[in-house]
């Protein structure tokens, strides 16, 4: 699996014009699986995500989870990120 992670303050997808999906603070995450990968990882991967610790707390510092600042998750597939 390959994967890119970016903080949003709110991000959407739109399809030819139409709003498919939309979240406010948190993760929008473009996500490639391979055909090596197995239900292990994605287990493995997710856990992951939702303790990264990527958020500012009271004092600045990038202390808090997704969990943590009750964040929203737009995951988008991206098959391209597997190209050569």
């Amino acid at each position: 699996m390959r994967l890119t992670i970016q903080r949003v303050s709110e991000a959407s997808v739109l399809i030819h014009h139409t709003l498919k999906s939309k979240i406010n603070h948190g993760l929008l995450i473009l996500l490639g699986v391979g055909t090596d990968d197995a239900e292990e990882d994605v287990e493995w991967l997710c856990n992951k995500l939702v303790a990264l610790r990527i958020f500012s707390d009271e004092d600045g510092k990038m202390n808090k989870s997704i969990m943590d600042v009750n964040g929203d998750i737009l995951l988008i597939s991206q098959f391209t990120l597997f190209a050569s």
